[in-house]
């Protein structure tokens, strides 16, 4: 079983309850912590490990912190070993009660819930933000219903560019392995899931 058989077994089995409470708001939610607590006994059943990275970015003039979830597959060193999803969630210039220590703790948190639940197929869209960070800096949160693969492919560059960074990384011996594994005669030939694999893989080698 590859590692997308084993994320969709995964995604199939896991349950990760909404066990916090907010008592201003009056619902239940869910936070990064305890997705990563419900994914601890799958670890050890499917041969995976999982990773949460952040990067800080500068997006039109605005402080972003994209939040990376990537599911490895311990069993095997040869592609495809490994699936992530980011998400992003903007930093706010300040935040009452908090000091910035805190407010980027607080975004990373956030940003880390939502590449997870795309990652194992987890729907918050009709949930209010959580008690951990809301509002983004006092601007109004406009409730957009995406399905989480939706929400995990717009972290995504265009096709061309992921292509092109790709073609950027992987040549020579290394390409040719990476054809014949997914028996195709050109990199533009690799269908959606395996390039947003390549692209991490690429993007990580020139960090």
């Amino acid at each position: 079983m590859n590692i997308y058989g084993k994320l969709q077994k995964i995604q199939g089995e896991m349950k990760a309850p909404k066990n916090l409470y907010n008592s201003f708001g009056k619902y239940k939610y869910r936070n990064a912590e305890g997705i990563c607590e419900a994914f601890k006994p799958y670890g050890d059943k499917y041969k995976v490990a999982l990773f949460l990275t952040d990067t800080v970015e500068e997006i039109g003039g605005r402080v972003y912190i994209r939040a990376t979830a990537t599911l490895i597959d311990t069993e095997t060193t040869e592609p495809p070993m490994l699936v992530t999803v980011s998400a992003l969630a903007r930093e706010a210039p300040e935040k009452k009660g908090m000091d910035d220590a805190q407010v980027t703790g607080a975004t990373s948190s956030y940003a880390r819930k939502y590449a997870l639940n795309g990652l194992f197929l987890l729907d918050d869209t009709k949930d209010p933000d959580t008690e951990e960070y809301q509002g983004g800096g006092g601007e109004e949160r406009k409730e957009v219903k995406q399905t989480p693969e939706q929400r995990a492919e717009a972290a995504y560059p265009s096709r061309d560019e992921m292509i092109a960074v790709c073609e950027g990384y992987f040549k020579g011996e290394k390409l040719q392995k990476l054809l014949d594994y997914y028996k195709i005669s050109a990199l533009k030939y690799l269908k959606k899931e395996p390039l947003m694999v390549c692209y991490n893989m690429a993007m990580r080698a020139g960090q």
